[in-house]
């Protein structure tokens, strides 16, 4: 799926679903993501502002450099996800799997 599939598959009954995918640079802001499976996209300097990614798998993606500002990540996993350069302000991360995140600061969020 690219950015424009993924932002609108809730809408078309569809489970967004870009595993392994190039997302680079992608414009996601406010999308509804929820349970989307995103392990191992490459999300680097996306745009995520404020979208819902409540319960999504981002185990292993790359979110370097990535704006997380105000996202909900609660019960997300983050297993193994690249945080370098991430803003994570105001994200919602009760409940997310960080086991293993890289370059997480927990005392920074």
């Amino acid at each position: 799926m690219n950015a424009t599939e993924l932002r609108n598959a809730w809408a078309n009954g569809v489970k967004p679903t870009a595993t392994n995918e190039d997302l680079r640079g992608a414009d996601l802001c406010y999308a509804d993501l929820n349970r989307a499976n995103l392990r191992g996209a490459d999300l680097t300097g996306a745009n995520l502002r404020g979208a819902d990614l409540t319960g999504a798998n981002l185990r292993g993606a790359n979110l370097t450099g990535a704006d997380l500002t105000d996202t909900d990540l609660c019960w997300a996993n983050l297993t193994g996800a690249d945080l370098t350069d991430t803003d994570l302000t105001g994200a919602d991360l009760r409940w997310t799997d960080l086991h293993s995140a890289i370059n997480y600061d927990e005392e920074g969020y």
